[in-house]
């Protein structure tokens, strides 16, 4: 299932990459979404007749909750009808805005009714009584603008510079090479990345690489196989292949033919 993706408010266009809609109105649905590595972590409201499952934690989630690095495939299963309102991050909010160790949410999450500086049991409850996805939308943004206005300077702007970099290359620029760009020393780069984002910056920077041959594959952007591995930086196919199968557990030729 397609979602549909929206532009973020420019209050918070700083954090927030993209906003992605599921909605099903059918009540006596089952739904299967797949969630691959993608680079971003992220926020999801959901507003579900019988909850959202984990495969395979088999773990029912939080109304609200921070969610963070995909390296693992994932499948949320939904009964019924829903809304899922899902914000994708940068990644380098989590420690500074919510005070959450990003490592130690990879695969995984955090419930934000631990998170004490807002009343989420409140605000879960405004989320429920406003009749259209527009208005959760801008209810949302509205309390990642509220923590951006005080916590905007514990934010590391030089690991935003660096993953700016990794995601407009696709991945595809050395680590040493970004590094030497925003005038980091390699070794203070890599501890800062770390800190910041739950991830090495040679890691993230391949799920970067990853994504974008996922994509390309999903879109069918392609004649050959090899069109997807060299324009991807791949070295050689057997590479890609390796790569592919470590992020979503089946290998290119398998997932493209699933597509059809």
């Amino acid at each position: 299932m397609e979602p549909l993706k929206m532009v973020p408010p420019t209050s918070v266009a700083l954090l927030v990459k993209d906003i992605l809609i599921f909605e099903e109105t059918d009540s006596g649905k089952e739904t299967n979404l797949p969630f691959f590595a993608d680079g971003y972590p992220g926020l999801l409201f959901q507003q579900t007749a019988h909850g959202l499952f984990i495969k395979p934690h088999n773990k029912l989630m939080p109304t609200s909750f921070l969610y963070g690095q995909t390296i693992r495939p994932i499948e949320m299963q939904i009964s019924g009808a829903y809304l899922l309102v899902i914000f994708r991050l940068y990644p380098f909010v989590f420690k500074s805005f919510f005070g959450v160790d990003p490592k130690s949410i990879n695969d995984g999450c955090y419930d934000l009714e631990a998170f004490r500086e807002v009343d989420m049991t409140s605000f879960n409850r405004h989320l429920f009584a406003h009749g259209t996805v527009e208005a959760k939308v801008k209810a949302i943004a509205n309390l990642l603008f509220g923590l951006l206005e005080r916590k905007k300077q514990n934010l590391d702007f030089k690991v935003k510079q660096v993953i700016e970099r990794i995601i407009r290359t696709n991945g595809q620029e050395s680590i040493h090479s970004i590094a030497s760009a925003v005038h980091v020393n390699g070794r203070t780069l890599e501890r800062r990345f770390l800190r910041e984002t739950g991830l090495p910056p040679k890691q993230f920077a391949r799920i970067i690489q990853f994504n974008a041959s996922f994509e390309q594959l999903a879109q069918k952007d392609f004649d050959k196989m090899n069109e997807v591995v060299y324009a991807n930086g791949f070295a050689d196919q057997s590479h890609f292949i390796r790569v592919f199968k470590a992020f979503t557990g089946k290998t290119p030729r398998v997932f493209s033919k699933r597509m059809n």
